[in-house]
Formats: C-alpha cells, structure tokens, sequence
C-alpha cells in the first residue's frame, strides 16, 4: 500500500512536470519544447496503465480489508484524474505546435495555467500529506479559475470581432482563436480534476464525501 502511494507520487510529479513545460511553451510560444510534451505521451501512458494494473492486482490478489479498500478504490480514480491532466497538457502542447500563427490577444493564457498548475501541485501535495484543509482550498479555487477562464473565452470572442475586420488571413486568425478557446477549455478542466484529486484525498484520509461529485 505504501509503495502505491509512492509511486503514485512520482506519477503525479511527472505529470505536474509535463504541464508545466506546456504552459511554459504557450508563454515562449516554443514550438520545440512544446513537441518534447507531445512526444512524452506514449511513456505517460505506459506508467499509468503499470499502475493501474496494480491497483487491479491489489484488488484482486490481496482482499483489501475495508479501510485499505477506500484507499486503492480513491488512488485508483486519482491515478485517472493525473492521467488525464497529462492528456490536457499534450492538447496545450498540440495547440502551440499546430499553430501557424499566434493571435495577439490581450487575454493572459498563463495566468490561467499557472493557477491550474498551483492547484494540480497542492493537490498532490495534499495527497501526499494527509492536507485536509489544502482540499478545500484547492476546491475553492476552482471557482477563480471557472471565473478567469470564462471572462478570457468572452474577451477572446469580443477581439475577434475587432481584428476579423483589419485581417487579410481570417482563416489563420479563426483557427488561432479556436485553439485558444480550446486551451482556455483544458486549463479550465486541468483545474477540475485537480478538484478530484483533492477531493478523493479528503475520502480516503477522512472518509469524508463533501467535495466528491
């Protein structure tokens, strides 16, 4: 049980990592660094489904007894959750590396990623040590980045309005503002499941279901 918490920790460490290059490649708009993520892929998902047999195996080889059950059934789903923050962190990445040109928008892409990447961070940290009190408060964050991302989505469209008019590549220009509009969606679901992972901690150290939904 204690090398699965262990090895869930490191999981979530690379994941964190992964994100973090990802948010760091929309701030430079580095293609190369940005590609590093996406080629990274294939070794994430190779940890994950070894982890997530062990859980399997923990289930069914060792009969967990009912304490023990709640903490490989919570790591189980938490394991999800890390998995796919690291497939949204390659969609971040896709975006830069897809991207032919990047619209100058006034909206702050990194701040959203830096708060995202806060709460995935204090999220496993909770999770490492027991932090109740950090679960709520990575669930009350969520409601900032939710706000942030809907006032970037609503200011990204009111700009587009403004630039389709002095363009001469609208084309370029929608299909940039559709990728942000998708970043500004995976940030905004990197925060979600951060919220998971915390809430799943607060079950399996307290039995406590408040923030599960």
């Amino acid at each position: 049980m204690d090398e699965l918490q262990t090895n869930v920790r490191t999981f979530g460490d690379a994941v964190t990592v992964r994100l973090r290059r990802a948010v760091t490649a929309i701030e430079r708009r580095d293609k190369d660094l940005a590609q590093t993520v996406v080629e990274g892929d294939g070794a994430i998902n190779d940890r994950y489904v070894e982890l997530e047999r062990k859980c399997i195996d923990l289930f069914a080889l060792q009969q967990p007894v009912a304490s023990d059950l709640r903490i490989v059934a919570a790591t189980y789903k938490i394991l999800t959750d890390l998995e796919r923050i690291a497939d949204l962190a390659g969609n971040l990445a896709s975006a830069v590396v897809d991207a032919e040109t990047i619209v100058a928008a006034s909206i702050d892409i990194v701040e959203l990623g830096n708060l995202a990447i806060e709460m995935v961070e204090d999220a496993l940290h909770a999770y490492v040590y027991e932090d109740t009190a950090l679960c709520f408060d990575v669930a009350e964050r969520d409601d900032r980045l939710d706000d942030l991302s809907e006032d970037a989505a609503a200011g990204l469209i009111r700009e587009l309005s403004e630039m389709r008019a002095t363009t001469a590549e609208p084309d370029a220009l929608l299909g940039d503002v559709r990728r942000l509009l998708l970043t500004i969606r995976d940030l905004e679901r990197v925060g979600d499941h951060a919220v998971n992972v915390a809430a799943r901690t607060l079950y399996l150290t307290e039995s406590d279901d408040e923030l599960l939904y």
